[in-house]
């Protein structure tokens, strides 16, 4: 049976994180075989790998999350692809809400989500994610971005930038539709807001995304947020 969906995972030392991530993935599937999980390596020194072992694929590529992502897709199976961070995880009902979106015709599109920590400020932070989504129709990462393979090819993949492929993505893709946000939220993890401060992070993401709108050069802006990786 060919999968339907393609799940695609780039990782880059998440042992901490990974086996658990693969089955909480298993754990909201119900239909054997309609979902592949597809986990993309770039060059952890850790134990992600083998940790990686209840994927479908593991497969390996120079680190970037937009080339990691695009080798995964390349080597799927699926109508549908969705990329998914290793720190987010998908609700309960997701595979059925992703099947109502595939039979209304839809092109693409995300989740809402909610950031997972200590602050109290982050339900805030939380609610001002989605509704700048629906606003502007930009989405990030940390939403769980869907799209059918049609379109992803179509469009050539995610560019191959050091960081900022979802905003670039999402600004390619709302020129054919606008996204498709499905209410029932993805758990993200909040550390970044947890260890730097919440308003601190807020201000520091504005900056960042201000600097890519202004034509700044993304390995740079990856070098700012990646302070101890060359690229991710």
């Amino acid at each position: 049976m060919m999968p339907w969906l393609s799940i695609i995972v780039p990782v880059l030392n998440e042992a901490a994180k990974i086996n658990g991530l693969i089955s909480s993935i298993r754990g909201v599937t119900t239909e054997p075989g309609l979902v592949e999980i597809i986990v993309v390596d770039g060059g952890s020194q850790d134990e992600s790998v083998v940790l990686s072992a209840g994927a479908d694929q593991v497969l390996f590529s120079e680190p970037g999350r937009s080339l990691q992502m695009n080798v995964g897709a390349r080597h799927s199976r699926g109508e549908v692809l969705l990329f998914l961070h290793a720190d987010t995880y998908l609700p309960d009902m997701a595979i059925d809400h992703i099947k109502a979106w595939a039979s209304a015709g839809g092109q693409w599109g995300a989740f809402e989500v909610t950031v997972v920590g200590q602050s109290p400020w982050l339900s805030a932070v939380s609610a001002g994610i989605n509704l700048r989504s629906r606003l502007t129709g930009i989405v990030t990462g940390d939403q769980a971005m869907y799209v059918t393979r049609r379109v992803f090819d179509e469009e050539g993949g995610f560019a191959g930038i050091a960081l900022m492929e979802d905003i670039e993505l999402s600004h390619r893709l709302r020129k054919r539709s606008w996204p498709y946000l499905i209410r029932a939220p993805v758990r993200t993890s909040g550390r970044r807001w947890d260890d730097n401060g919440v308003f601190k992070t807020i201000l520091f993401m504005w900056r960042l995304r201000v600097a890519y709108a202004l034509g700044r050069d993304p390995s740079i802006l990856a070098e700012r947020y990646y302070p101890r990786r060359s690229m991710r």
